[in-house]
């Protein structure tokens, strides 16, 4: 934690444990409003005003329900959560990852949905995002977010390069760095060495980390390696800046993308309203957005995210009721709506892609790349293969440890995670 103290952390547990639903808010034994308690993990300063703006309507509408908020910080999320659900004090909705949908609900935490109101809408979500709520052949969310990674290009420097469209496949990529550096004098692109920006490489290669149906770890397969020898390959190169390797790459190149400093990243449609906060994006117009390159095999291919409204399966009857009633209206198309122009998040469900919702171009940009997004496979461990992987690509493109040592470690570490799978 980044707090100094033991004491600071441990009145900020209490804090949250208080804020939990402990299955009887004062309120709810008097006769009163049931009160159920929402941990929402967005920022907590570019999205959570719209959701409490929500709450507060929500309640407007359910003068039988309050819904305590609490933005919990997303990199503390799941473990408070996994904590507070194995002691039965969980809060009773849970803004929860996509990547930790399946493991929450192979512990029992997450209540199926199947059949009950939250999830009356079920025909309106895009199918491969209900598919991503699923596990065992039950629904235990409804897809509130998603996301997926798309090319990110600043148009204006395109233009001086002369160059007219983005790079369709990996080499057009390099290619057009060295372009845009010789014509414009800044990098033309800037790779992340985490696992799950890497990723996309192998989906190029019709490879992954793990093959889930067949129970074998495929990270160090040919298929693979492939996709990680392109991956460290855009580190090296006439405009192609060098792997930042420390605490801060993300945002560093963040920061040097959106003042204009490098043509091309890899990045999510959770940063559309830091683009726009940026000198090189005043105009809205001038952010660029692709598929991502496509790798040897022809086709292209990035993993979704995305979070899901879930309900804990330890509260009680009244509060289920309750929170399932307060997920259905979060998640509405109204709901959904709200939130992609305020917040500049993607919809999850079809009908709230409005005229009005599509004319930011960030939204309508990452819509145009969603069918490449691939879901991630109903593997409850799957979200957490990639953090040994964060560490080892880390050192390989540091130049600190050659690829195959690197992804021999990796495959390593991943054995420990999945020990029923073969390598």
């Amino acid at each position: 934690m980044r707090r100094g103290t033991a004491a600071t952390a441990l009145v900020a547990s209490l804090a949250l444990a208080a804020t939990a639903c402990g299955g009887s808010d004062s309120g709810d034994n008097a006769g009163g409003p049931v009160t159920i308690t929402w941990w929402d993990t967005s920022n907590a300063t570019n999205e959570a005003p719209t959701y409490k703006a929500l709450v507060q309507e929500f309640e407007k509408a359910n003068k039988d329900i309050k819904v305590k908020y609490v933005n919990v910080p997303f990199d503390q999320s799941q473990n408070k959560f996994d904590t507070a659900a194995g002691s039965k004090g969980a809060p009773d909705v849970l803004r929860s990852d996509v990547g930790w949908t399946p493991a929450f609900a192979k512990k029992s935490f997450f209540l199926p949905l199947d059949g009950t109101e939250a999830l009356a809408d079920e025909s309106k979500f895009q199918p491969n995002l209900i598919k991503q709520a699923q596990y065992d052949g039950k629904t235990y969310g409804v897809p509130f977010t998603t996301d997926t990674l798309a090319l990110v290009y600043n148009k204006a420097l395109f233009a001086k390069a002369g160059i007219k469209e983005a790079p369709k496949t990996w080499d057009d990529l390099k290619k057009a760095a060295a372009t845009i550096k010789s014509k414009t004098g800044v990098d033309g692109y800037w790779g992340s060495t985490q696992a799950y920006y890497a990723q996309t490489f192998l989906y190029g290669e019709g490879s992954d980390t793990v093959d889930a149906a067949a129970k074998k770890i495929t990270v160090t397969s040919p298929a693979a390696k492939k996709g990680y020898e392109t991956w460290l390959g855009l580190f090296d190169g006439k405009g192609l800046h060098k792997a930042d390797t420390t605490a801060d790459a993300y945002a560093h190149i963040q920061e040097a993308f959106v003042s204009g400093k490098v043509a091309v990243i890899i990045q999510g449609p959770w940063e559309i309203t830091n683009f726009y906060k940026g000198s090189a994006f005043k105009d809205k117009a001038n952010l660029g957005i692709a598929t991502v390159p496509a790798g040897s095999t022809g086709k292209a291919g990035a993993p979704t995210g995305g979070h899901n409204l879930a309900v804990y399966a330890g509260s009680d009857k009244a509060h289920q009721a309750a929170a399932l009633k307060f997920v259905k209206f979060m998640t509405s198309a109204k709901s959904q709506e709200t939130i992609a122009l305020k917040n500049s998040t993607l919809p999850t469900r079809d009908d709230a892609y409005t005229a009005e919702v599509k004319a930011d171009p960030g939204i309508a940009g990452y819509q145009a790349v969603l069918s490449s997004a691939q879901p991630r496979p109903a593997l409850p461990e799957y979200s957490s293969l990639w953090t040994p992987l964060d560490t080892e690509l880390n050192q390989i493109a540091g130049g600190k440890e050659s690829l195959d040592k690197g992804l021999s470690n990796g495959e390593t570490a991943i054995a420990k995670l999945v020990p029923d799978f073969s390598k």
